[in-house]
């Protein structure tokens, strides 16, 4: 197993415990609630492809519960963009110094943070032409950090105004995307770290009890509350990872 402090380890736990209760809750939000915290526990490239073995799970599970309410249409139509964009990620992370994809990942969460926060929710439909950007972007995010899933979450509550409808596509995305990063990340040798699958299978027990808690949770809280108190707690986690990125070595 990677070799970390029993405080760390607990505190890697912790995080995901509370990540994936947002994702039971919601059917997004895990990896965006997770790296943050993460990212000043682990390094950037052992945080991420462990968060995709846990979407893998997570994914199939929720998918396995709610497959007949997915939007196929709208999930391919995102698909061949998300694709593209992941490409470009994975690259990314290979070549570029982490320093720079903090202060880069502090900055997104900081403005998607705001942006969530103060935005007038709309609910009028709009064109499926915006799969295209949301897709693209989504992709490289998603790739890079873990966290495109709300870019693409804001494309879908515009076209599919059912929550159950909307959680279930997400979720069948967040699994078809985990499919495709486990594909790119163990080509570009992700996964030889030392110790990374031993962490991720002591860990994966954390994610499992979190999305069973944020099930049971799904009919009894809000989930818009409970994104916006998510939100805050990310404003303070992404200003946190700007200044561990502009004062790292």
């Amino acid at each position: 197993m990677i070799d970390m402090p029993w405080a760390t380890l607990a505190a890697v736990a912790l995080t995901l415990v509370l990540a994936y209760t947002v994702y039971g809750l919601t059917g997004f939000g895990a990896n965006i609630a997770a790296m943050p915290l993460l990212a000043q526990l682990l390094p950037l490239r052992t945080a991420v492809p462990m968060l995709v073995i846990f979407d893998l799970v997570t994914g199939f599970v929720l998918l396995l519960q709610h497959h007949r309410n997915v939007d196929w249409r709208e999930a391919l139509r995102l698909l061949p963009w998300l694709v593209i964009g992941m490409a470009a990620g994975v690259t990314l992370l290979s070549e570029v110094n982490e320093r720079p994809l903090l202060v880069a990942l502090g900055a997104f969460v900081v403005a998607l943070a705001l942006w969530n926060l103060l935005r007038r929710v709309s609910t009028a439909a709009i064109s499926s032409r915006w799969a295209v950007p949301a897709g693209l972007v989504g992709g490289t995010v998603t790739a890079l950090y873990g966290i495109g899933g709300p870019i693409y979450t804001v494309y879908l509550a515009r076209r599919l105004p059912d929550k159950n409808r909307l959680r279930a596509t997400i979720g069948g995305l967040i699994f078809g995307n985990a499919l495709i990063r486990l594909a790119l990340f163990t080509g570009t040798g992700f996964y030889s770290q030392a110790g990374l699958l031993e962490l991720a299978a002591v860990l994966l027990p954390c994610a499992l009890v979190g999305q069973f808690i944020g099930g049971r949770l799904h009919s009894r809280l809000p989930a818009q509350r409970v994104m916006q108190a998510v939100w805050c707690l990310l404003t303070v986690g992404g200003v946190g990872l700007i200044w561990r990125g502009m004062n790292a070595a």
